[in-house]
């Protein structure tokens, strides 16, 4: 039993280290960082990182506010075309599901990165960059077969009977979808709202790419461009105090919503 509970110990701080070093850092002076074990540094604590930050101009709402746009944008526009697809594939038979599967799946698994450079040959040739709305399509697209791949797992969980009989009721497709189905897979829709999310707030090539306004830049680009923003020096502890700051709502919104994620990418696993 102690050996268990060193196991976890040894595995919790070594997944925490990270972001507890990162933490320390935001709220470190320069001469703290130069040298973190020498505790007789007086000046060691300070806010000015995140005064810094939060007083740079743009200011730094909006470049949380422009992440939150894309993210959400990109988020709706993937469960609209995944949802029904995915229900769609789930019908199809046997052999075909398959392949169509294995596609999907290996799009998935694809490195999105290789294809950065023909994503800004389309934006330049129909002069969508600087936009954020756009920003969104590549984000959807990149998202979807992940998307397909969770929910089409969801619907093949649910019986058919359930379905018969809404279809013995008189309800068509798309009223089954909305008033029996949908609601059975919310925990699956929930979680793959939340990766969906989560990529597109986290992405950084092609906004980098696609976004040269420095009022629409998304978190990602912006806390780079803080760390860029000396040639001389790199603003460690602003850099950490943006990265801390823009962390926080990604992790109220797994917490809030952390049984949802579970229950979604688990849901079909164990059946009895």
């Amino acid at each position: 039993m102690k050996r268990t509970y060193t196991l976890y110990i040894v595995i919790i701080t070594w997944s925490l280290a990270p972001l507890l070093w990162q933490l320390y850092t935001s709220f470190s002076t320069t001469e703290a960082l130069i040298e973190p074990f020498n505790f007789t540094v007086s000046s060691r604590w300070t806010l000015d990182n995140y005064q810094q930050v939060l007083t740079a101009n743009p200011p730094f709402w909006r470049y949380l506010m422009n992440s939150t746009i894309v993210g959400l944008i990109s988020t709706i526009i993937t469960l609209i075309i995944s949802i029904p697809a995915s229900y769609s594939l789930v019908k199809l038979k046997a052999k075909p599901q398959k392949i169509v599967k294995l596609i999907f799946f290996s799009a998935a698994l694809f490195p999105y990165v290789l294809l950065f450079l023909a994503l800004l040959e389309i934006a330049r040739t129909l002069n969508i960059g600087n936009n954020l709305i756009a920003l969104t399509i590549p984000y959807s697209a990149l998202s979807m077969p992940l998307a397909l791949l969770l929910l089409s797992s969801a619907f093949k969980d649910i019986p058919s009977e359930l379905e018969e009989a809404a279809r013995l009721e008189g309800l068509d497709i798309w009223q089954r979808l909305r008033w029996v189905l949908i609601p059975l897979i919310a925990p699956a829709t929930a979680s793959t709202a939340i990766l969906v999310f989560l990529f597109s707030w986290n992405e950084y090539p092609i906004a980098l790419t696609w976004l040269s306004n420095e009022k629409l830049l998304t978190l990602p680009v912006a806390i780079a461009r803080i760390a860029g923003s000396s040639v001389y020096s790199v603003p460690y502890g602003a850099y950490a105090a943006a990265t801390v700051l823009g962390s926080i709502p990604l992790l109220l919104l797994v917490l809030i919503f952390q049984r949802q994620i579970v229950s979604g990418l688990t849901q079909g696993a164990i059946k009895g």
